[in-house]
């Protein structure tokens, strides 16, 4: 039982990362790597200011900014200087390797015996995965409430039409780089808003701790929408939050198996592989049933 609520915590404070994955990924259509390096933003930011003494909360909220931050630049890299958005993200990404480096001050800063969010839930006589589970299940709810809203505002409306048909919303006469540069922002300041919390969960900022966050993050997505489908905008956050807690699950049944933790990058990728094909397969298993039903009539007949 301690193994799924483990994963569990891990999962809920991992979905709004994989949700920030999806507002590029899917609603804008834009393969955005900045999450790499905008997740590790998020925890030296945190981390940084929480060694500082600043209140776990104000860091929290500075890691979300920060995320802001690195969305816009990557937005703009690629609507005013039309570098393409795979391109704008690594450059992004590779430049905050740097930065992040600079907030730290070193490529480790550890939380032992400082106050976060968690030990605040903590101190009030919960377990520490428990207080992670509270925490992030509050968290996501929040965000998805939060993005429900703003997706059926106006601005909402117009950039989840810009991911679908870019061309037609602009012959409308709207501005898509606008609308662009804000869905951009807006997934890497979650992305970071996760982070922070994944920091205060693990006592720790790494400067490694963003590598393969996009590969998570996608796998979360894609498990999510084949496993709980995507009705419309709310269903699909909601299922996107499941399959970060899924994943983590099977994560964590995986190296329960025996699989070492060395070999978590490789499981992700595979994961991610089997989801991404299982749509296709499932498809073509269809269509060869329905063919070989409708030979079988012809020849009754």
């Amino acid at each position: 039982m301690s193994l799924f609520i483990n994963a569990g915590a891990q999962g809920l404070l991992w979905a709004v990362m994989a949700i920030g994955v999806y507002i590029t990924y899917r609603i804008l259509d834009i393969a955005d790597l900045t999450a790499e390096g905008c997740f590790t933003l998020g925890a030296a930011v945190t981390c940084r200011l929480i060694t500082g003494g600043v209140s776990p909360l104000v860091s929290t909220v500075a890691a979300l900014g920060a995320g802001l931050v690195a969305g816009l630049v990557t937005g703009v890299l690629h609507t005013k200087f039309k570098i393409p958005a795979l391109l704008a993200g690594i450059l992004t990404m590779t430049a905050l390797w740097s930065v992040n480096l600079r907030v730290m001050g070193k490529s480790n800063i550890p939380l032992l015996k400082k106050g976060t969010l968690l030990t605040m839930l903590s101190d009030m006589g919960l377990e520490k995965d428990v207080a992670a589970i509270v925490a992030g299940l509050i968290l996501t709810v929040l965000v998805i409430a939060f993005l429900w809203w703003f997706f059926n505002t106006e601005t909402g409306y117009v950039i989840r039409a810009t991911g679908d048909n870019k061309n037609m919303i602009s012959a409308q006469g709207v501005d898509t780089n606008k609308t662009i540069i804000i869905g951009v922002m807006l997934g890497n300041g979650l992305i970071a808003l996760s982070a922070s919390l994944v920091a205060q969960y693990n006592s720790f900022a790494d400067i490694s701790m963003g590598i393969g966050t996009i590969v998570i993050g996608l796998a979360s997505v894609i498990i999510g929408e084949v496993v709980f489908g995507k009705r419309n905008i709310l269903h699909s956050l909601i299922a996107v939050a499941l399959g970060s807690v899924l994943y983590r699950i099977i994560i964590a049944i995986v190296l329960k198996l025996g699989l070492r933790a060395d070999d978590m990058k490789l499981i992700s990728a595979v994961m991610l592989v089997i989801a991404l094909c299982f749509p296709g397969v499932r498809d073509m298993v269809t269509k060869n049933l329905k063919n070989s039903v409708k030979r079988g009539g012809s020849q009754n007949a």
